[in-house]
């Protein structure tokens, strides 16, 4: 499972010059001391949804940048958007930068606590603001969810420039309908540039469409500043409601009709010939809420076969739209000085409907979605449909991992991860390493010669790091064994090397903790608690650790995820 780069004395050179956050050094973008990052960022993808990941789904542009640069075989996340971001640009655990719960998740015990603000909260420094004190252009397109006021938006944690969706999710389309819409009339959160949207750009006909056409924009505006960029394009695709337009589904019409268990096994052989995975790699159980294909009736599986239509649509345009930015940055000379990195911040979503919010809010929620959403076949992924994945098909977006997007187990945190270093030639090598969220903002830090501050930032004590930077492992140099905690949801987890203890409530686990060694047991299969009890007690007193660094509080009510 763990394949390491041959050298890179291929050619990351560690010798790059380190400027204080007091320079203003404002060298041009095609400067290899200075590189572009672009940074981009799926919404709920699974690890076997790009062609490089084993796919069937046309994703031509992220497969070469796969095919160019480093795929990861262990990029670990959060089990949920927000807290992953928040790990993402800073290099900080979620539980110290204000999203230890996701703000529509807040058990009354969190309420008010550090740590649990609910949005990225003045102790952690994002990566944008540090880059941006350094002389670079920073901006953001997409998906934000790290605060939903105009004091806790992008511009506010270092990006210049932004157009952002505020909330967890929304309509793909410009009718602005929330993901989850507590009245009729409600409408998702947008901001451009600080400021509060009543209508979205006559420009927007489809969200993958327009945040790479902002993203384009951003970079043509400044391409004359002489100064590099940081941008992120924050993709809300393929979060659902699965939506896409008619032509990109037309183009899978039919592909899916042989079920979610032929795609299941057709992805878990492709991902051991690609070698992501071990070849004696067995497959993951279904969810509890699982079904086999067979089970369905032919209208079950008429509706199943067209959700995964949507969906892979919805992947092929975040591909697309992808695709352009590159061939903008390739037309004008930034690509080859740019940094590529690529990741999903979760795993693929398979809640339902029934089990998405907390009690209370469920019956408000559920009516107005019901009431306000066409769910008939014909429209499904059009304008005012409302379709998810399901438990069904996510099993199949992560064919090796347990469950999916919520869950600490694999198929919520293991996810893709692709990284492109100009004047570096990986050839599509795979990196087996576990590579951690909080590792990103260090290693492009590290890349663009820009030096953390530590523990304080303009007066202000902040979180330090707890990521570390990847570069090492890059240049195939031996790793340490790493300790690797997290909880979300009241679902929680401690891994050292292949050994993972995990905690979750029934039906998902045992109510009780679980250990599993990842590197005989992908899946989670097999529960060697009893086997081990040394090694139980070992990471169980780890597990203690890591939550009282972190300042875990564990919810005293589990929510729907």
């Amino acid at each position: 499972m763990r394949r390491k780069l041959s050298s890179l004395s291929l050619a990351i050179s560690l010798a790059i010059p380190v400027l204080s956050l007091s320079q203003s050094v404002l060298a041009a973008s095609s400067d290899p001391a200075r590189p572009n990052i672009l940074l981009v960022v799926a919404d709920d993808m699974g690890y076997a949804d790009l062609g490089s990941y084993g796919s069937e789904i046309n994703t031509p542009n992220l497969d070469s940048l796969a095919a160019s640069g480093v795929r990861m075989s262990d990029f670990q996340v959060e089990p949920a958007c927000s807290p992953t971001r928040a790990a993402l640009l800073t290099g900080v655990d979620p539980h110290l930068a204000g999203l230890g719960n996701m703000a529509e998740e807040l058990a009354p015990n969190q309420e008010g606590k550090p740590g649990y603000e609910g949005h990225l909260n003045e102790r952690v420094v994002t990566i944008a603001a540090l880059l941006k004190d350094a002389g670079y252009n920073t901006y953001l397109s997409g998906k934000w969810h790290l605060g939903k006021t105009e004091d806790t938006g992008p511009d506010d944690r270092g990006f210049e420039h932004s157009f952002a969706m505020l909330s967890g999710g929304a309509s793909h389309w410009p009718d602005m309908r929330p993901a989850y819409a507590p009245t009729p009339d409600a409408k998702a959160l947008y901001a451009e540039d600080g400021k509060m949207l009543d209508k979205l750009p006559v420009r927007f006909k489809y969200s993958s469409q327009f945040y790479a056409d902002k993203m384009i924009d951003y970079i043509a505006a400044d391409k004359g500043s002489g100064k590099p960029f940081f941008g992120m394009l924050s993709f809300t695709a393929p979060h659902w409601p699965l939506q896409a337009p008619d032509a990109a589904i037309a183009k899978y019409r039919g592909r899916y009709d042989a079920g979610f268990d032929a795609v299941f096994e057709q992805r878990l052989q492709k991902q051991k010939e690609l070698g992501l995975i071990p070849v004696n790699a067995e497959g993951a159980a279904r969810s509890p809420k699982g079904k086999a294909w067979s089970s369905l009736t032919p209208e079950q599986q008429k509706v199943e076969a067209r959700a995964m239509e949507v969906y892979a649509a919805m992947v092929d345009q975040m591909d697309a739209n992808t695709g352009r930015v590159f061939d903008y940055l390739k037309k004008n000379g930034l690509y080859d000085n740019t940094i590529v990195l690529f990741i999903s911040d979760n795993g693929a979503e398979g809640h339902d409907l029934d089990e998405t919010w907390p009690a209370e809010l469920f019956p408000k929620i559920r009516k107005v979605i019901d009431e306000s959403h066409d769910f008939s076949y014909e429209q499904m992924g059009r304008p005012g449909s409302y379709t998810l994945y399901g438990p069904n098909w996510a099993r199949a977006s992560a064919p090796a991992f347990s469950l999916y997007k919520g869950f600490q187990t694999e198929g919520g945190i293991h996810t893709v991860g692709i990284l492109r270093v100009p004047g570096v030639t990986h050839n599509g090598q795979i990196v087996g390493e576990l590579v951690s969220v909080k590792d990103i903002t260090p290693t492009l830090l590290e890349l663009a010669g820009v030096k953390h501050p530590g523990d304080s930032y303009k007066g202000r004590a902040i979180a330090p790091m707890s990521g570390v930077s990847i570069l090492p492992v890059l240049k195939g140099e031996q790793a340490a064994v790493r300790v690797q905690g997290g909880e979300l949801f009241g679902k929680y987890f401690i891994r050292k090397g292949d050994w993972k203890l995990v905690h979750m409530p029934k039906p998902w686990g045992s109510g009780k903790w679980q250990l599993f060694n990842l590197q005989s047991d992908l899946a989670e299969r097999r529960d060697l608690s009893g086997k081990h009890p040394e090694k139980l007690a070992e990471l169980q007193q780890l597990w203690a650790e890591y939550a009282r660094d972190n300042n875990v509080i564990l919810p005293d009510q589990v929510s729907g995820y």
